[in-house]
């Protein structure tokens, strides 16, 4: 789940070492005959017919429909997943051996030096120590699973090798001509939970960035930037701690109304680290900054935009007197997409083999992650809970300092094996709270021995150290396939309260007719402060207590409303007891999404599947509906031949929805990222994260109700008010308008600006054009924007291009589960020119869907070829 850019890239190119020359000539040398065929296509997996495959107890069917889609069948819950081990692998091995290469901080073994600083993070982190110490935790069904679906993916790499694999291997040859892949273990398997909770981690970015504002700008500006969740205006999932789950605003923030939320901070905490020298504390954030940015995002760019919708409807208030759920987790863009859609059926359900459940999995991980069962369906979206502290530690030598006295670092070493070159070894330091993740090169290893001699201590380095609750072993491995064989909501809580990371907002239904919300997770509970910035890490009085109760977690089943939905906003009121987050998200999405249901149900309109699609389309952008009555009314009193007038002339009638073909939607694009970048990037740190999403909708909502802020005032701009601000950046989005899209306004279009290009995450950003080519796919052109119900996210302070999205939909029908529609990012394919590769990418962008068969007869009548596999 790099910089935040469409294409998911890693920092450190992983063919820097590859001459540009030598894989031009080798990929001209592949098209220009059979040979490019043959080496592309050998590793299309067989899909009708008989296969054999080891270990299986008796045959297997597997139907895939016109989408590739495979729906498997087995009459023993062992050669479920061993089939679906064996299915994953055919479809989509190399991106599970790149994957687990990631986890395990191995890339390096594929790329050579270029990834040693993301391998060093890694192994700091310890993600892949910490999967081995999980399978040791799983219970006996559990490790059966994992190891059967394990066996499955072996069987498959025992008959298959090279490009017979994909043809990534193929192009990875001619680099690293000696690498063989080795066998799947659950380990592989149950590391890729740590990377799933390491871009759903929630504020980390946030936690720096208020520390290194804290640098240079004074409390109020640092408030100013980070506000609070205004609970008066968006709604929260649920009424507890005050919070008012069915609560819709107007479209619109009313002018000259006052903010009514509080900046989250902890002055005891930034007052405490006064003894840090700031230069040196300053590197130190930058440097952490730097290693975050650095790493593959492999389920989307942490940061502002990363986010899900998800809203389930009472029977009730459908058509069919039943449940509907809607789903679309926001991920990073990415070739192929992070999901796989798979079912899973036993022939006969009973307590031996008690799954008939289908949805969206990961490759390289057993199960069905989201999706539904004969019974159930449930959706993620994420809670975003604080469960990751920076500490300031003071380390001298071999110790550091705790509550006065010397504590021992834990210390271990890590080899890193690189390609083409010499193993490097590491060493990696720990405090109590964790490992010292500013601790990985030489060029950082400064003792500042004058402040040393100031304070009247030993010689110390002052260094971060990360307290993450992912790094401590736990049980969510068994919680999925508890998930898929649960059958009614005790069942499903039961199952809820083993997924403790990464904690996600779960939301319900079932045929009975209920519908239900719980937040499960590992939460920590500090002794001290907010989480909101780093802390001193030499005293117990702002360490870690405990955790919050899974039964004090917000839950709530079949609630007055009829319907609940999640969008990333608060899940609770202020008044909540228990800490989760003071960096939710600002709940715009989880507005408009509330705003159209209650018109529908307003209306006495009964919900169809359709309009959950509908909603899940919505453009509606609410910094829009704020900013452009703003330009509109500066733009009627400037002269009429300069860009505002023409800009207010524009926005004038537009009904503030981000669609596609709207010339105001790609004008106001211009001018939000114009004003974004002049009225605050240019006084913002290099160092500070990019620039827009639901935190600046909040921003500069805020900060236009103060028309004489000082952030309006730009002395080398000529400004000194909100309205200056907004005419200079009105006129000069005006001009980046006309040099872009042309000089006639008719003929402008947002998605001209606003496109999609699908990068492969291991080659797609090489740099070598032909091989780019390859794998990558698009640009596709779409409508929606950043914070809005059709999420497709793009980075303000770098262009217009969509770096995260609604990386799969679904709406699931509990009146006739054979009605449920979903569609993925891609395809089902991780193979360049597979006919599956991206075919549901066109679909996607025009917010269409696919039929979902789940039935045994729906399953049949879907089929478009069969493959059986037999002992």
């Amino acid at each position: 789940m790099g910089d935040d850019t469409p294409r998911l890239r890693l920092h450190h190119r992983v063919l820097r070492t590859l001459g540009v020359a030598l894989a031009v000539l080798l990929v001209l040398v592949l098209l220009a005959g059979g040979v490019a065929v043959w080496t592309v296509t050998r590793s299309f997996p067989q899909t009708s017919g008989t296969l054999t495959l080891s270990g299986l107890s008796a045959p297997v069917t597997v139907a895939r429909d016109t989408a590739g889609v495979p729906q498997i069948t087995a009459r023993t819950a062992d050669d479920l997943f061993r089939a679906q081990g064996y299915v994953h692998a055919q479809d989509r091995f190399w991106e599970m051996d790149f994957r687990r290469h990631v986890t395990s901080g191995r890339l390096s073994e594929l790329f050579g030096a270029s990834q040693l600083p993301t391998d060093t993070f890694i192994r700091t982190l310890g993600w892949r120590d910490v999967a081995e110490q999980e399978v040791k935790l799983l219970d006996k069904t559990s490790l059966r699973y994992y190891q059967d679906y394990a066996d499955g993916v072996n069987a498959y790499l025992a008959a298959h090798s090279g490009a017979q694999l994909s043809l990534e291997y193929a192009i990875l040859g001619i680099q690293n001509p000696g690498y063989h892949p080795e066998k799947w273990t659950p380990a592989d398997s149950i590391a890729w939970l740590k990377a799933m909770a390491w871009d759903l981690r929630s504020n980390l970015e946030d936690e720096i960035d208020r520390a290194l504002l804290a640098t240079k700008l004074t409390p109020q500006q640092v408030a100013d930037l980070h506000p609070g969740y205004d609970y008066s205006a968006h709604p929260t999932i649920t009424a507890l701690g005050g919070g008012s789950p069915t609560t819709v605003t107007p479209d619109a923030a009313p002018a000259g109304a006052t903010p009514s939320a509080s900046a989250p901070g902890d002055a005891d905490a930034t007052a405490a680290l006064a003894a840090v020298p700031t230069p040196q504390y300053r590197d130190r954030l930058e440097q952490v900054a730097t290693s975050l940015d650095a790493l593959p995002t492999l389920m989307g760019p942490a940061g502002d935009d990363i986010g899900s919708n998800s809203w389930v409807v009472s029977g009730a208030h459908t058509a069919t007197g039943k449940p509907l759920l809607a789903n679309d987790p926001h991920l990073g863009v990415v070739m192929p997409s992070v999901w796989y859609q798979v079912g899973l059926h036993c022939a006969v359900v009973d307590a031996a083999c008690p799954f008939d459940v289908a949805g969206f999995s990961f490759s390289g991980l057993p199960g069905v992650i989201i999706g539904h069962n004969a019974r159930i369906a449930w959706g993620f979206t994420n809670l975003g809970p604080d469960v990751a502290d920076l500490y300031v530690e003071k380390v001298s030598g071999s110790s550091y300092e705790y509550d006065g006295k010397q504590e021992p670092l834990t210390i271990r070493h890590e080899t890193i094996r690189v390609a083409g070159g010499p193993d490097v070894r590491i060493t990696v330091r720990s405090t109590r709270h964790g490992p010292i993740i500013t601790d990985l090169s030489d060029g950082y290893d400064v003792i500042a021995k004058d402040q040393a001699g100031k304070l009247g201590v030993p010689a110390q380095e002052f260094q971060l150290s990360l307290q993450w609750t992912a790094l401590t072993p736990g049980p969510t491995a068994n919680a999925i396939f508890a998930f898929d064989a649960a059958h009614d909501w005790a069942s499903f809580h039961a199952a809820a309260a083993s997924f403790q990371v990464p904690s996600q907002n779960l939301l319900y239904a079932d045929v009975d007719g209920n519908i239900g919300y719980q937040a499960p997770g590992l939460i920590p509970v500090r002794a001290k402060g907010d989480g909101t910035v780093p802390v001193p890490g030499w005293t117990s009085e702002y360490g870690w207590v405990g955790t919050i109760p899974y039964e004090q977690l917000p839950s709530v089943l079949n609630p007055p409303s009829g319907y609940i939905v999640t969008a990333n906003n608060a899940a609770v009121g202020p008044q909540f007891p228990a800490m989760i987050t003071q960096d939710w998200d600002a709940g715009y999405r989880a507005n408009q999404i509330q705003l159209r249901l209650t018109k529908l149900l307003d209306a006495g309109h009964t919900v169809t599947a359709k309009d959950m699609s509908a909603i899940q389309a919505d453009t509606y952008d609410a910094s829009a509906a704020t900013l452009a009555p703003l330009v509109v009314a500066i733009g009627s009193k400037a002269d009429p031949t300069s860009g505002v007038a023409k800009g207010a002339a524009l926005l004038r009638h537009w009904d503030y929805h981000d669609d596609g073909d709207s010339a105001a939607a790609a004008y106001f694009a211009v001018f939000w990222k114009t004003l974004l970048a002049d009225a605050f990037g240019r006084k913002l740190p290099a160092s500070a994260p990019p620039i827009g999403g639901d935190r600046w909708f909040q921003v500069v909502q805020s900060l236009v109700k103060q028309p004489d802020s000082a952030w309006w005032a730009d002395s080398r701009l000529g400004t000194g008010d909100r309205d200056d601000m907004i005419a200079y950046a009105a006129n000069q989005a005006w001009k980046e308008a006309e040099s872009t899209l042309g000089g006639d306004p008719k003929g402008w279009r947002w998605d001209r600006l606003h496109t999609l290009e699908l990068r492969n995450a291991s080659f797609g950003s090489s740099g070598v054009a032909p091989i780019e080519w390859l794998f990558n796919r698009g640009p596709y052109p779409l409508s929606g924007g950043s914070s809005v119900v059709d999420a497709t996210g793009w980075d303000a302070s770098a262009g217009y291009q969509v770096d995260r999205a609604p990386s799969m939909r679904m709406v699931v029908d509990l009146g006739d589960v054979d009605r449920s529609t979903w569609i993925n990012l891609t395809g089902a394919s991780g193979h360049a020119f597979d006919a599956h590769y991206a075919d549901q990418a066109a679909l996607w962008a025009v917010g269409e869907t696919r039929p979902w068969p789940f039935s045994a007869k729906a399953v049949r009548a879907a089929a478009d070829q069969t493959l059986t596999l037999t002992p």
